[in-house]
């Protein structure tokens, strides 16, 4: 393919109904104004033509290509610009449709690099390439087979079906972090509205009233947290039906699709994946749930999205997939080496200092102006016990290993993540340390790989034991700075 090559025309029927709806606003601007002024009709027509001419524009004016090694892009709306990238850069490749897009057999080809253009948008993107254009050039890019019919049994070396999304997993759904911070939320502003009616001098209800407004009150909280959980099931559906990973063993390739509206269908190299990342936030892990993200080398932040493998789902099949992965399931099992006291005695200082410090301010700003002293002393309490609840866990949370060529790390709470990094793709090591890090002999060992922004922190571990794991780790790396 050395010849440039255009998008499919039926995109016209696709952008210039987008570029409308951006222009909505000033289309209705134009209609207002046209109508109080001679040849108003003119300016209606001026205003749906003018996403028309655009989208025109852009299919004459985008093509691509793949040469000596490179994919090409070239727009030339109004300044030419000609983006490209080596196909050895190439790291994901992303096809996604809308309804409208699926309705006319089109797909949207994003091709993730690991690098980033202006204002950080993806470098290469195709909007508008038919169904058999875009999987042949996925295939030229990474080189693998499209799975035709994985519901039937698979050739030999062709596409093995890994996971498939089982619909009673939408009970973890309301359990992630963006159900939990909508919950909250709500329930914060039943909590005032409750206090509001209370503390309002014109309010003077019988017993039999405050009842009836109390179960008014509740069944509105109750009401409330349905109607998040049934919110969440629904985003959670939209994003992941279909859901369904393949794995092709003769290229090396994992192949994810999803989508219920708008499909995406994802392709990551084996070469690329270095490691897997199991995120265990503290509602999802208490469910015995977790989520699972490959560590793909050269992806940037804007671009991580493209390396979900698993949605919010059981433990047990999250550990499964990781293990089919990595090759090897130790990793994902195996105990950890604690970090000893001195780390667990940073994290209760981290989670009880500023708890406590807040819960003296609240008592003593409460005393000083003649708050509710009763209720502000609870609410006290309760921070304090939050902060050991969380310190308690944090430091149970922190360990790390080295198994089977892989580094695992494990920290955090609200938002536990373990991470396991194949240790050959470990290019460089980073040992940061705060102040109050030296003062105490603790250090965080960083494990950093190719490109993008992907790496694996081992937090406050012992200066010599995380020198230790590092030449462990890659002896060939660091041997000429130990000689």
């Amino acid at each position: 393919m050395s010849d440039w090559s255009r998008l499919d025309p039926r995109m016209l029927l696709v952008h210039p109904v987008r570029d409308l709806v951006k222009f909505l606003p000033a289309l209705v601007g134009i209609v207002v104004f046209g109508r109080s002024s001679e040849g108003g009709g003119w300016w209606g027509v001026a205003g749906v033509g003018i996403p028309i001419l655009l989208g025109l524009a852009r299919y004459l004016t985008t093509t691509y290509r793949i040469t000596a090694g490179r994919i090409e892009v070239r727009h030339a709306l109004l300044n030419r610009r000609v983006l490209s990238a080596p196909l050895d850069r190439v790291r994901t490749v992303d096809l996604t449709a809308s309804p409208i897009q699926r309705l006319l057999g089109l797909v949207t080809v994003r091709i993730g690099t690991g690098q980033t253009a202006g204002h950080g948008e993806e470098r290469l993107a195709l909007d508008g390439l038919s169904v058999a254009a875009a999987t042949a050039l996925r295939e030229r890019l990474l080189h693998v087979t499209t799975p035709a019919d994985t519901t039937s049994a698979p050739t030999t070396g062709g596409p093995r079906v890994v996971l498939t999304l089982d619909l009673a997993w939408v009970r973890f759904a309301p359990l992630t972090s963006a159900g939990i911070v909508i919950a909250g939320a709500a329930l914060g502003a039943a909590a005032q509205t409750i206090r509001t009616l209370e503390l309002t001098p014109s309010v003077d209800l019988d017993p039999l009233a405050h009842l009836g407004l109390a179960l008014l009150v509740v069944g509105g909280v109750i009401g409330v947290l349905v109607t998040i959980c049934v919110l969440a099931v629904v985003g959670y559906l939209v994003t992941n039906f279909g859901f369904q990973l393949s794995h092709t063993a003769t290229d090396g390739s994992w192949h994810l699709r999803r989508g219920l509206f708008t499909t995406r269908e994802t392709s990551l190299d084996d070469a690329r994946v270095s490691g897997v990342s199991i995120g265990e936030p503290l509602a999802l892990r208490l469910a015995g749930g977790a989520r699972l993200s490959a560590i793909v080398t050269g992806l940037d932040r804007k671009q991580q999205g493209s390396s979900v493998l698993v949605p919010p789902a059981p433990r047990a099949e999250v550990d499964r997939v990781a293990g089919d992965v990595l090759g090897t399931s130790r990793p994902v099992t195996a105990l950890l080496v604690e970090h000893g006291p001195r780390a667990r005695r940073r994290r209760w200082i981290r989670a009880l200092f500023p708890a406590t410090a807040l819960a003296l301010a609240a008592l003593l700003t409460a005393y000083a102006v003649a708050w509710e002293l009763p209720f502000v002393a609870v609410v006290a309490v309760l921070l304090v016990a939050g902060a050991v609840l969380l310190a308690r866990d944090r430091a149970g949370g922190l360990g790390h290993a080295l198994v089977d060529d892989h580094l695992v790390a494990r920290s955090g709470s609200l938002d536990r993540r373990r991470e396991v990094l194949h240790t050959p793709s470990v290019i460089g090591w980073n040992l940061r340390a705060t102040w109050f890090q030296r003062r105490v002999g603790l250090t965080d060992l960083v494990a950093t790989t190719a490109g993008g922004r992907q790496r694996v922190r081992v937090l406050d571990v012992d200066e010599a034991a995380a020198t230790l794991l590092a030449v462990r780790a890659t002896p060939s790396l660091l041997d000429q700075f130990l000689a």
